[in-house]
C-alpha cells in the first residue's frame, strides 16, 4: 500500500529523462492532464492519469483541479549575509557603477565588514526568514554560498551557519564554498591565495562543510590564472567546482571553468557567441541570473543564444544584499523568460533538472517514478501561470520528500 496519492490534479508537468536537457530538449516537457500522483516513503511511487489508478493508498488528498510541477532548485544564492546594502542602491540610482562603489570600500566590502564578527548563530537566524521565503515561492532544493567572511574563521563560521540551517529547514540546502573577493596588492593576493588552498579549502573538505567551491573570476576580483590554481586545489581536495564569471568582461573564466569540468558556469552575462557554442559543447552547465540585471541595469545574459547554441541552461535567483534582492525562484524563472529569452517549456526546464545538474544532483528536478517526491501545487490549473503572473504567489503548496511543508 502506497503512504498518500494526490489526486484531482489538472495536470502534471515535468521535465523526463535521466540529466540535463540541452538546446531544444528544453522545450519538451511532459504532460499528464487529469492525474494523480502516489508517494512512498517520499518518492514517486507512480504517476500517470487518474483514471489509471489501481492501486491502494493510506491518504488520498484531492488537489481541486491545480496543476503540478517539480520542486524548483535555486541552483546560485548568497543567503547568508549581515547588514544591508541600501547605500549602494541609492549610489547606483545616482548613477555610480556597481565597480565604482566596490572600489570606494562599498559593495561586497560593505558586506563583508557586517558579516564577518557574526557568529554562526546569528548569521543562521539572518538567514532563514530568506529561506523560507525562497521555499514559499517554490524552492525545494536551495544553493548557499560562503563568501562574505573572507578570513578563514569567518568563512568557517558562514559555512556552519549553512549547516546549522540545514537542520532548520525542510527544503534541501547545498552548501558551496566561495573564493569572493581578494586583496588588491599582489603580495597579498598571493598570500590569502596561498590560505586558501593549504588551509581553508582542505579544513572544509575534511568536515564536509561544503559540495563545491565556487570563485568569482573578473577584472576586480580574481584571475583566470588564479581561479586555476584554486580550483586545482578544489578538486584535488574531491570537492567539485564552479565560477562566477564573465559577468562584467570577458576574462578566460568560462573558458576555464570548461577545461576543467565545472558543474556550471554563472552569469554570463557579457558571454559571445563563440562562448555559447563552447559551452554547448561541453557538460558544464551556463546558469544564468536575470535578478542581477534587473537590479543593476546589465544587459541580461544571452539565454536564447545559449540554448540555440545547443547548451543546458540552468536559472538562479543569485540572492544577495547588493546585486540581486531577488527572494523568489519563481520570479527568477519568470524574468528569464521576459529578459533572457527563454520560452516557458524551457525556463521550466532551466529552473528543475538543468538546475539541479548544475549542483551535482540527479533524484530531483523532475516528477518521475524513484524520484524524489518534491513537487508544487499551483494556485492554478494551467502550469504555465508560474512564470506568467508577476507580483503574486502562484505556489499554492510546497512538498518536500512527500511532506507538506507550513505556509
Amino acid at each position: 500500500m502506497n503512504e498518500l496519492l494526490l489526486a484531482g490534479i489538472s495536470q502534471v508537468v515535468t521535465p523526463f529523462g535521466v540529466g540535463p536537457k540541452r538546446g531544444a530538449a528544453m522545450r519538451q516537457l511532459r504532460i499528464v492532464p487529469e492525474a494523480a500522483v502516489a508517494v512512498d516513503a517520499g518518492v514517486i511511487s507512480w504517476i500517470g492519469p487518474e483514471r489509471e489508478w489501481s492501486g491502494s493508498a493510506e491518504s488520498v488528498i484531492d488537489l481541486g483541479r491545480r496543476a503540478v510541477v517539480p520542486g524548483l532548485v535555486d541552483p546560485h544564492t548568497h543567503a547568508v549575509w549581515a547588514g544591508d546594502r541600501l547605500a549602494d542602491f541609492e549610489a547606483r540610482s545616482t548613477g555610480a557603477t556597481y565597480e565604482e562603489i566596490l572600489a570606494a570600500g562599498g559593495g561586497i566590502w560593505h558586506t563583508i565588514r557586517e558579516t564577518t564578527e557574526k557568529s554562526s548563530e546569528e548569521m543562521a537566524t539572518l538567514a532563514l526568514p530568506r529561506i523560507e521565503a525562497l521555499q514559499r515561492s517554490g524552492a525545494t532544493t536551495i544553493e548557499v554560498k560562503s563568501g562574505y567572511g573572507y578570513t578563514l574563521e569567518a568563512e568557517m563560521r558562514m559555512l556552519e551557519a549553512i549547516r546549522l540551517l540545514q537542520g532548520r529547514t525542510q527544503s534541501r540546502l547545498v552548501p558551496t564554498l566561495l573564493i569572493h573577493i581578494c586583496p588588491e596588492r599582489p603580495t597579498e593576493r598571493q598570500a590569502y591565495r596561498e590560505m586558501v588552498c593549504n588551509e581553508l579549502i582542505p579544513e572544509v573538505a575534511r568536515r564536509r562543510l561544503a559540495s563545491a567551491v565556487d570563485i568569482f573570476v573578473e577584472h576586480h576580483a580574481w584571475s583566470s590564472e588564479d581561479a586555476r590554481i584554486v580550483l586545482a586545489c578544489a578538486q584535488a581536495a574531491g570537492l567539485r567546482i564552479k565560477l562566477h564569471t564573465e559577468q562584467f568582461q570577458q576574462v578566460g573564466g568560462l573558458e576555464l571553468g570548461v577545461e576543467m569540468g565545472a558543474l556550471s558556469v554563472d552569469h554570463l552575462e557579457v558571454c559571445s557567441l563563440e562562448q555559447c557554442e563552447l559551452v554547448a559543447r561541453s557538460k558544464t552547465i551556463a546558469t544564468i541570473l536575470p535578478g542581477v540585471s534587473l537590479h543593476l541595469g546589465l544587459a541580461a545574459a544571452p539565454g536564447r543564444k545559449l540554448i540555440d547554441a545547443g547548451a543546458a541552461v540552468a536559472i538562479g535567483t543569485d540572492l544577495n544584499p547588493g546585486s540581486s534582492p531577488l527572494f523568489s525562484t519563481a520570479a527568477a524563472m519568470g524574468l528569464a523568460v521576459r529578459l533572457n529569452g527563454l520560452t516557458a517549456p524551457e525556463a521550466l526546464t532551466a529552473c528543475t533538472v538543468n538546475a539541479a545538474a548544475a549542483l551535482g544532483l540527479a533524484s530531483v528536478g523532475r516528477l518521475e517514478v524513484g524520484m524524489q517526491a518534491d513537487l508544487l501545487v499551483l494556485e492554478s490549473a494551467d502550469w504555465r501561470d508560474l512564470s506568467y503572473t508577476l507580483g503574486q504567489n502562484m505556489v499554492c503548496e510546497v512538498w518536500v520528500a512527500g511532506r507538506k511543508q507550513a505556509a
